[in-house]
């Protein structure tokens, strides 16, 4: 067993309020409620039919997310870059939304491995660019299905899983690193559970009042976030 994996409930709540409390509606955050709100089923939006306010929400989104810093290639880009992207969520089917980590099987992985290739595609189309940080932000954002591998959310999990039949660098969203991914889940499942079902996901003022919480995934995302964030020398 890897003890490295098992955290105490305590060091679940500690590390990932350092993140929840930042939270609030005028923080850069906050840009995930609003975006993963406006592409969940349940919001009832019409992504296909306003495709202005669908481009800006998830470029915004983006760039909240620091995905238009440095030589960014979205820098290059207006927001109706993002319409073939937006088509493909537009058209997806709703029972991707409900595969969290709790439902990693390996019929699972599989279609996110689909859904990944999809939005690399469309994110991309066709560019020579690193495409991990990228376009695990946008399932993070928008399906809430995957953590955004971004520096410090693979330094963490990297360390967790540096060892052992679970060795894993989190270089790539393949079957290995979801299914690390789900073993961190069940290793502290009651603590993510607590914290996934009382965070409620921010609403804007025009956007219909429905209860939405954060994904397991997302809960996932903010530990591994904070762990080295807070922590960095």
């Amino acid at each position: 067993m890897n003890t490295l994996l098992t955290k105490t409930p305590s060091d679940i709540y500690v590390v990932t309020n350092s993140y929840i409390q930042e939270i609030h509606k005028y923080s850069r955050y906050a840009s995930f409620d609003y975006c993963y709100r406006y592409f969940h089923p349940l919001s009832e939006n019409k992504i296909l039919d306003d495709m202005e306010k669908s481009c800006l929400t998830l470029g915004f989104y983006l760039a909240s997310w620091g995905m238009f810093r440095g030589k960014s290639h979205l820098l290059s880009k207006s927001y109706m870059y993002y319409e073939p992207l937006i088509n493909f969520i537009g058209e997806s089917d709703k029972s991707i939304w409900t595969l969290d980590v709790d439902r990693y099987t390996p019929e699972n992985i599989k279609k996110i491995l689909e859904v990944y290739t999809e939005v690399r595609g469309h994110i991309t189309q066709g560019l020579p660019i690193s495409h991990l940080i990228l376009t695990t932000k946008v399932m993070l954002g928008v399906f809430g299905i995957v953590p955004a591998y971004d520096r410090f959310f693979t330094d963490t999990f990297r360390d967790m899983f540096k060892q052992g039949e679970n060795k894993c660098g989190f270089r790539s969203v393949n079957k290995k690193s979801l299914n690390c991914i789900a073993t961190f889940y069940k290793s502290n499942q009651e603590a993510i559970d607590a914290l996934s079902s009382r965070q409620e996901v921010l609403t804007p003022i025009d956007s219909k009042a429905i209860r939405l919480t954060y994904p397991k995934a997302k809960i996932i995302d903010m530990y591994g976030f904070a762990s080295r964030y807070y922590n960095k020398a």
